[in-house]
């Protein structure tokens, strides 16, 4: 269905990384109505982008790309799917708009605290672009609040969940990782550069190690955005594999911040967790855990 809204919208430059997020923004976005055009990143789109894609560019090609923008009148930018190699930026010596606007770009990217993502963000923004996010654009992608599919999780889950939600604030206060796990009333893992996955493998070493005893499908994945994260470029995401590697270290479930987190590819995510008897739910901070604490019954059904 075209929403009004989204036809009145500037048109969008979708600049697209690897992973199948940016085909499945794509397809929201044209659901929606809103206009926009496709730039893939040379070397990590996966195939799939790249047929939908309008342009195909380097990393070092920044003057290419605001021509391009300035060309199809894009005035909105949306960074999505994952960057895996290390940026190659060789093509610079081709591209005469990037070598103009050289001083800018070592502006913006040097000194201070800021992540890189933010230092980006800042580039596209001393151009006149304003820089969105999945909230701007496509928000039914991300979690909502509540059991999220099938598996009910019981009084003891939604304690762990809480538990591992306060680690995770912890986390963020230090800027650290999104993640936690609690099993059994005690936080277990932490997440740190490693990131999530690898965090999880490890869980599931512990486990077989028998350094973490409990039986049975037990504890809780809680994955969260850090306190004043920018979201349009940094978004907490699961999805298949998060579920595959949740159940290889015998989890029950998994626990997304509301309207904070993307959960990729929803319905083959939510279904593997169906099919696996995980839980995904999405929770706010403040009194949902208390609320469902006081709803839900002893035993998951």
């Amino acid at each position: 269905m075209v929403r009004a809204d989204m036809a009145t919208e500037p048109r969008l430059a979708l600049i697209a990384g690897n992973g199948s997020l940016p085909c499945q923004i794509a397809d929201a976005l044209s659901n929606a109505g809103r206009e926009f055009k496709i730039i893939a990143i040379k070397g990590e789109a996966d195939e799939r982008t790249r047929a939908q894609a309008d342009t195909e560019l380097g990393w070092g090609e920044i003057g290419r790309l605001y021509k391009f923008l300035k060309k199809t009148g894009c005035r909105d930018v949306l960074l999505i799917g994952g960057v895996s190699k290390r940026p190659d930026f060789t093509s610079i010596l081709g591209d005469i708009g990037t070598l103009k606007r050289l001083p800018t770009i070592i502006r913006a990217l040097a000194g201070g605290d800021d992540s890189l993502l933010t230092k980006v963000i800042r580039l596209f923004e001393v151009e006149g672009y304003r820089v969105v996010g999945i909230k701007d654009v496509a928000p039914q992608l991300l979690a909502s609040s509540g059991v999220l599919g099938k598996v009910q999780p019981s009084q003891t889950d939604w304690r762990d969940a809480e538990l591992a939600l306060r680690a995770c604030e912890k986390l963020g206060e230090l800027d650290i990782g999104q993640a936690a796990v609690a099993v059994g009333g005690r936080v277990v893992a932490l997440e740190g550069a490693e990131g999530t996955d690898a965090m999880l493998q490890r869980c599931a070493d512990l486990k077989r190690n028998g350094r973490i005893r409990a039986k049975g499908h037990t504890g809780v994945l809680v994955k969260t955005a850090k306190p004043n994260q920018d979201l349009r470029v940094d978004l907490p995401t699961v999805g298949p594999k998060t579920i595959d590697l949740a159940v290889a270290a015998g989890l029950a479930g998994i626990a997304v911040e509301a309207s904070g987190a993307l959960i990729a590819e929803k319905d083959v995510t939510l279904k593997k967790a169906d099919d696996a008897g995980l839980f995904v739910i999405g929770i706010e901070h403040g009194s949902s855990i208390d609320a469902a604490l006081s709803e839900q019954p002893d035993e998951r059904s």
